[in-house]
């Protein structure tokens, strides 16, 4: 069986009676194991690199001896690079629970399974959400960015419409609704904010406790203390098909609309669950997905998808999502996401790439809550779904996707828009939120965007896009 106990954190695996050559556990003397050093998050990302490859392989006996040597240098309540392994650790036992090459690595799996099970993420009140976002600047440096950049470019605009494509559940809206509010021109007249109601059974933390409904009102409610009259729409949509029930409400809402609007979308954070696959390709996906579950007992994840369009079947969902966002012709797009590269179909490339990013979230934590803190447990189950998001999930499933800066910013120039840089009061609003967190935080600017930094490591980028008046003609795929 494998628990995990209060005094070491460990999980427990079966019993080792030696590490004598030919045992079942004995240590291949290429692996990092040994002295003080074992417990570097270089040596530890090395072990987890050759558990996966074990894994991957079906080799058992090898899987089992670098579990146990991670088991002991990789506790759950350990230090940061610690936990950040044994975060690896139990997700590659997920990942492992696919396999039937060995009756013991596969029991121990399936047990780590239920452990993961147990880790559920915690449901937050809005008040407890705003307070708990609050504790680091990883979204409010987005949000301050952003806002900025949005009160500049609907200057002027009596009726506004934001399309809100966030996973912390419009924490943004009511700081934003106050800079609106204290326009010098005076308020907008009309606020429409439209979101997406994430229709996957599995959406990314952080998870709210109360309905979009009941969200929309408290929201409404909160405008018209401020003198402005919102109006509230969440749209069922889902990354999975580019949003496309999103894109299309708001596109039918042009149509109809009796009344000039600035259109602003602000994304933070969401835009990598979108997957980067062609639309073919994710077609395919959909296809052997149903064919698996009608001749299958397994359980697995359900996962809700509208038809995907297949007129385009060589252009990724992420082009297609920028192209389908150009042609609404919003007056302002601001980006923000985190800085890494997640992408990688390659299981090795994604934990390498995964483990030198997920440190900072572990590190940064130790500056501001203390360990057993209830706070700091919502705040580790949070980045351990992403953990086990990025290394036992694939397909659909699998919507920790990041990208680099770079990247977006790429396809955003391919897909008509252009840099819109941040202004003065941006980078001033940015610096004051940083000045209330810890020391390690910094703010650096690469060429026209802002970037978030943790001990000099880029955490998250903001960008901004105005559209360009001649689309370019080379599409990127």
């Amino acid at each position: 069986m494998m628990q995990f106990t209060k005094t070491t954190g460990r999980l427990e695996l079966p019993t080792v009676v030696s590490f004598s050559s030919g045992s079942c556990f004995s240590v291949p003397e290429n692996l990092p194991y040994g002295g003080g050093s074992s417990k570097s998050g270089e040596h530890m990302e090395q072990l987890l690199v050759h558990c996966a490859n074990a894994i991957e392989t079906n080799d058992a006996t090898l899987a089992q001896q670098i579990l146990w040597i991670l088991n002991n240098i990789a506790p759950a309540d350990g230090d940061s690079n610690q936990r950040l392994a044994n975060a690896f650790l139990r997700s590659l036992l997920c990942r492992a629970s696919r396999s039937d090459s060995c009756k013991l690595l596969t029991a121990v799996a399936y047990r780590a399974i239920e452990e993961i099970s147990m880790v559920k993420s915690h449901r937050f009140s809005a008040v407890e959400l705003a307070s708990f976002i609050d504790l680091t600047p990883w979204h409010r440096f987005g949000y301050t960015a952003a806002n900025a950049a949005i009160v500049e470019a609907v200057e002027g605009f009596s009726v506004i419409h934001i399309v809100d494509l966030t996973t912390t559940h419009c924490m943004q809206i009511p700081t934003l609704i106050e800079a609106l509010a204290n326009r010098p021109e005076g308020p907008p007249i009309i606020l429409r904010l439209t979101v997406p109601l994430l229709t996957s059974t599995n959406p990314p933390p952080p998870l709210l406790d109360i309905s979009y409904d009941e969200l929309g009102s408290r929201l409404i409610n909160f405008a018209r203390s401020r003198n402005i009259l919102m109006e509230f729409k969440a749209v069922p949509s889902d990354p999975s098909d580019a949003f496309d029930s999103l894109i299309e409400y708001v596109r039918l809402h042009q149509l109809i609309s009796d009344a000039p609007e600035a259109l602003v979308v602000n994304c933070q954070m969401l835009l990598h669950t979108i997957p980067e696959e062609t639309a073919g390709a994710i077609h395919q996906m959909i296809s052997v997905s149903s064919t698996t579950t009608t001749t299958t007992t397994t359980t697995a994840t359900t996962i809700t998808t509208a038809p995907i369009q297949t007129s385009t079947p060589f252009i990724s969902l992420r082009t297609m999502f920028l192209k389908s966002l150009r042609s609404l012709e919003p007056v302002i797009v601001t980006l923000i996401d985190e800085d890494a590269d997640l992408v990688s179909n390659d299981l090795i490339g994604r934990l390498r790439s995964g483990f030198n990013y997920l440190w900072i979230p572990y590190d940064a934590v130790d500056a501001f809550l203390p360990q057993g803190s209830e706070k700091r447990q919502w705040y580790e189950s949070d980045v351990f779904w992403k953990v086990e998001n990025l290394i036992a999930r694939e397909r659909l499933q699998r919507v920790e996707r990041q990208e680099i800066r770079s990247k977006w910013v790429q396809r955003m120039a391919e897909a008509g828009f252009r840099r819109n840089s941040f202004g003065e009061e941006a980078i001033t609003e940015v610096r004051a939120l940083l000045d209330e967190h810890a020391a390690g935080w910094g703010l650096k600017k690469e060429e026209e965007d802002l970037v978030l930094t943790w001990k000099g490591h880029n955490v998250v980028f903001a960008t901004s896009w105005l559209p360009q008046l001649i689309l370019p003609a080379t599409i990127m795929p």
